[in-house]
């Protein structure tokens, strides 16, 4: 290796080392020893310093025994060293640099306010659009990503481009390949995402561009990520740095891009993501580490000694994911407008918009049916039925009816919902068109942008066409689209859209766990969480929500070896709980012999695992008798005195952990939900987004069982926030789960 690099590493290292000191000690002389530190709602308190030592640091004194192993790590003579992984001195300097890292920036949360914001708070102009660190909802919403293959890695990009329109252009490249795009650190006082905003470029975690912080410290943030996703969804246990390398660098497909000089204190943050197995490309001329030996290939990669000084730019993304060994499948989608799910979280205000379908505005619809005569279906073949955007006004609304028919000689009617619900994914894909709900009540945008780069309306057809003959093309042989703009005959084919929406409906409302004999898994998280396995019936949806039994039927007929899987139920070892031994064998086979039993039914005896993906935690409240639910959007503190980030913490990881339950939100309503702990009767507690959000369903299921106003006896987080609160809430009301049996 370079002894260049490591001289320049530990330089920056120790540089970095005492900042942090002089820092910390001006903490503790204004805060105290004391003083609580931590990232906002999360529950892995200084992450990296968390996954690499176990430490717990959770107030300005913890930080000082961290300051201590710092010193310890920084490197003098080899024989004081304590981390002596492959390249010895250099990544002890990477990881003391990470250590402070973390220190200077924990401080900074102690800041009233602090420097960053939350996206919802961040102003619309300005220079204070800092996000700082995700917290553990954000986190484990994009977890889901990262286990499903939306999000195959991350790119970590401090610094700045040449300018403005190369930052666009990396940044757009990077999205293509549905990669996240973390920026922190600055060149010649800008920074990327500096550049991003000036140019107008949407930024926040839904375009997974995300502007951490212009200190270079605060690309710890980046690497706190991974070592989180390692932690919760890997089983890492905390102060196991050899597990955490081993994960990142074969799960995590992350790498550092340096635009512009790279000083000692940027060598040594390179340094420091060369231990998560993470290389750095740089676009100046610098010493390069070429051997393998951490890193999957190359730790260091100079562009200008890889390549023609006036093609750096164009190749500095695609040499990046050579270097670190990722595989990108990009689709490839006739459309005029940049394309993949990175675009999918772009929004389009009513001020960018140029056209606006449904939202209860004007009639809209989209339908995918199934065409039993091959005949009656030509491939490719997209029609127009009405206006298309060249013959609007900017701001203008139009109705909007989008029909799908396929042909398949696989193709069945249950297969309808699973391809018509991906018509959201697939057009919310394009930049410059924004798609919400579904059905009848979807609601459509396309944006000024889009219209001036060419997206028509009839391209919503051409993306529909392709990608579903990309993902579902074992069933689905042939496909055309009509879409409709004129009004009248939007009206008339949303009438046969409503027919079938009915259909099939009744089909899963008739269907219960009694009249099937085979449930179906889910192991798609078993990429980062091995051991959890997810057991769906036809009343009780996937934990995600993503899920209905019918889904993963209509999935497993449709690809046999993926991860829905049929499981016979076999014979019944407890009908109250919910166990039978068919599901028990598979779950004990598909958990690797971690787990033996599963009750479906309860969240008392053996209750379902969780990878951390699920919309709601229950959680039981032991003085009150009963339980709350809280969803993965609430972030504040709930009565039981956790908040939904450290709730998950405790069941994620695929542990079963009795008295907590992850789930979906249609599982709330169902006549299933807990029935062997006394079932719905038990809720006590949940915030008031979700009371709302539930409230017919649930009130339904009251009503059946003959008790009225049901969900006015659930307190919610404006009449309780402690469980004491909500015990005294419970007895003012007259809640039923006073009267009910001890859950315990």
């Amino acid at each position: 290796m370079s002894k260049i690099i490591a001289s320049s590493a530990i330089r920056g290292a120790h540089q970095v080392a005492q900042r942090a000191e002089e820092e910390l000690n001006k903490a503790l002389e204004e805060y105290g020893p004391e003083a609580t530190v931590e990232l906002p709602n999360t529950a892995y308190f200084l992450p990296v310093i968390y996954a690499m030592t176990g430490r717990e640091v959770e107030t300005v004194g913890d930080m000082q025994d961290v300051m201590d192993q710092i010193h310890q790590l920084l490197p003098k003579e080899p024989a004081d060293r304590l981390w002596t992984p492959y390249l010895g001195h250099t990544l002890d300097a990477g990881m003391a640099t990470l250590f402070a890292d973390e220190i200077i920036e924990g401080i900074k949360y102690l800041q009233d306010p602090p420097p960053y914001h939350t996206e919802e708070e961040c102003p619309a102009e300005g220079d204070d659009f800092w996000l700082g660190a995700a917290d553990d909802i954000v986190f484990r919403k994009r977890g889901l990503e990262f286990v499903d293959g939306t999000a195959p890695g991350f790119a970590a990009i401090v610094g700045a481009a040449p300018d403005n329109q190369t930052a666009v252009d990396i940044a757009r490249e990077l999205q293509e390949k549905n990669l996240y795009i973390f920026m922190f650190g600055s060149k010649d006082g800008k920074n990327m995402a500096e550049q991003l905003r000036e140019e107008g470029v949407q930024m926040g975690w839904d375009t997974r561009l995300v502007p951490f912080g212009k200190d270079i410290t605060s690309g710890v943030f980046a690497l706190g990520f991974a070592a989180r996703v390692a932690m919760a969804f890997g089983g890492v246990e905390p102060g196991n740095f050899r597990r955490n390398l081993l994960y990142n660098k074969n799960r995590t497909f992350a790498f550092v891009i340096a635009l512009g000089e790279v000083d000692d204190i940027k060598y040594a943050q390179a340094a420091g993501a060369i231990n998560f197995g993470f290389p750095a490309i740089a676009d100046t001329d610098i010493p390069e580490i070429l051997p393998t030996g951490v890193c999957t290939y190359e730790h260091v990669v100079s562009m200008p000694k890889q390549t023609e000084q006036e093609k750096i730019y164009d190749e500095i993304v695609s040499k990046a994911v050579e270097v670190r060994g990722l595989k990108v499948e990009v689709e490839e989608v006739p459309v005029p407008v940049s394309y993949g799910p990175a675009f999918e979280g772009e929004i389009i205000r009513r001020d960018d918009m140029f056209v606006e379908f449904g939202g209860q505005r004007t009639p809209s619809f989209e339908y995918l049916r199934m065409i039993k005569d091959s005949d009656k279906v030509t491939d490719g073949k997209i029609e127009m039925v009405g206006p298309d955007v060249d013959d609007v006004e900017p701001g203008e609304r139009l109705p909007l009816g989008i029909v799908v028919d396929v042909y398949g000689r696989d193709m069945q009617e249950d297969f309808e919902p699973v391809l018509e619900r991906m018509i959201h994914t697939y057009i919310n894909q394009a930049s410059g068109a924004w798609h919400n709900g579904q059905r009848d009540i979807n609601w459509m945008r396309i944006s000024k942008s889009g219209k001036e780069n060419g997206l028509k309306i009839k391209h919503f057809g051409d993306i529909l066409h392709a990608r579903l003959h990309q993902d579902y093309g074992v069933v689905a042989d042939k496909i055309q689209v009509k879409i409709y703009t004129d009004e009248d005959k939007v009206l008339e084919m949303q009438q046969e859209a409503r027919a079938a929406y009915d259909q099939r409906d009744a089909r899963i409302m008739d269907m219960t766990d009694e009249s099937v004999d085979t449930y179906y898994s889910c192991i798609l998280c078993q990429s980062f969480a091995p051991n959890h396995v997810c057991i769906i019936t036809p009343e009780r949806s996937g934990l995600c929500g993503g899920y209905s039994w019918l889904d993963a039927k209509a999935n497993y007929q449709i690809l046999p070896s993926g991860p829905n899987q049929p499981v016979d139920k076999g014979d019944t070892i407890d009908e109250n709980l919910g166990q039978w031994r068919g599901v028990n064998e598979y779950l004990k086979e598909a958990s690797r012999g971690n787990l033996e039993k599963f009750s479906a039914y309860s969240m008392l005896i053996d209750p379902m695992t969780s990878c951390g993906c699920f919309e709601c935690i229950s959680v039981m409240l032991p003085t009150t008798n009963g339980i709350m639910i809280v969803p993965r959007e609430y972030s504040e503190m709930t009565p039981s005195g956790m908040r939904f980030s450290t709730l998950a913490g405790q069941i994620g990881g695929g542990v079963q952990t009795p008295g907590f339950v992850g789930h979906s939100k249609m599982y709330i309503s169902s006549p299933k939900f807990i029935r062997a702990d006394g079932g719905f009767r038990r809720i006590v507690w949940m915030p008031k987004t979700l009371k709302d959000e539930v409230h017919d369903r649930l009130s339904e299921r009251a009503a059946e069982e003959g008790l009225d106003n049901f969900m006015e006896m659930i307190a919610d987080e404006e009449v309780a926030v402690t469980e004491e609160e909500v015990l005294e809430y419970l007895q003012e009301v007259g809640h039923p789960a006073l009267e009910m049996d001890p859950m315990m």
